[in-house]
Order: C-alpha cells, then sequence, then structure tokens
C-alpha cells in the first residue's frame, strides 16, 4: 500500500427513512451516477415488500442483509511457491458491501420485470433464507470449511 490510506468519509442519510444502511445500498444500485433512478427504484422496492411481506419494510430489509452478510472467505495467500486459499474473517465493512453487491447482482440476474420489482422479490428471499444472494454466501461459507486445513497460513 503507497501513501497514506484515505479517510472515511461520512455518509449522509437517505432522504425517506433517514437510514444510513439505506442510503449506502442505493450507492451501490446507483449506475452512472443516476442517483435519482436509483433512489425510485429501492423505495419501490422497499414498498412492495411490505406490501408481499405484511411487515415493515425496514425489518424485511434488515433481515435480508442480516442473512446475506458472510462471516468467513477464502483470501488467496502465496507461501513456498503455491497458492493456498486461506479461510478468514470477514471485516464489518466488507460484510455489509459483499451482502449489498450479491443482493444487487441476484436482482439484476433475475429475467423479466422491472428492476424494482426484481429487487423486491430478492429481499424477500434474502429474508426467508432463500435465493441466489443466500447461496453465494452459503458457497463462501462451504470454501472457507473446506480449506480449513489451511488455516494456520492466516496470521501475519
Amino acid at each position: 500500500m503507497r501513501g497514506k490510506q484515505a479517510p472515511k468519509r461520512a455518509i449522509k442519510s437517505d432522504i425517506k427513512y433517514g437510514k444510513q444502511n439505506i442510503a449506502k445500498f442505493i450507492n451501490y444500485l446507483m449506475v452512472q451516477g443516476k442517483k435519482s433512478i436509483a433512489e425510485s427504484i429501492v423505495y419501490d422496492a422497499l414498498v412492495t415488500v411490505a406490501e408481499k411481506a405484511k411487515r415493515p419494510e425496514l425489518d424485511v430489509f434488515e433481515d435480508a442483509i442480516k442473512n446475506v452478510t458472510p462471516q468467513m472467505e477464502v483470501r488467496s495467500r502465496r507461501v513456498g511457491g503455491s497458492n493456498y486459499q486461506v479461510p478468514m474473517p470477514v471485516r464489518g465493512e466488507r460484510q455489509r458491501a459483499l451482502a449489498y453487491r450479491w443482493l444487487i447482482n441476484a436482482a439484476r440476474a433475475r429475467k423479466g420485470r422491472s428492476m424494482a420489482a426484481k429487487l423486491a422479490d430478492e429481499l424477500l428471499d434474502a429474508a426467508q433464507g432463500v435465493g441466489d444472494a443466500i447461496k453465494k454466501k452459503q458457497d463462501m461459507h462451504r470454501m472457507a470449511d473446506s480449506n480449513k486445513a489451511f488455516a494456520h497460513f492466516a496470521h501475519r
């Protein structure tokens, strides 16, 4: 790493709910700086989620994020001429970043319908513990579990 690390900027809360995690999610969803479009997609998805789940949309959103958030990941580590997939715990900020990214990519991968509808379905699935984003987390945990033998390479 060269130079000093860039300072973390404080992110403003979103307009409708006043939550920073929703604002961060909107920023992850945003494409080419079109924030108003990303906001309308997320807010429409959350309204749909509230109607379908018959409970507050923020609760469903929190459950979905909590269910998708990974605890362990594998990182490549070169030791003595060969590469090992070393299981390591995931830092807090990276946990949320991966969860947001997996949810958005899973929603984008669904066919047909509007992005708001696809995102709403993915959030509902994730809150119930199913769906592509959950599968991604389980795959990562399975990989970390199968490479437990190389955990002693983690320190450094």
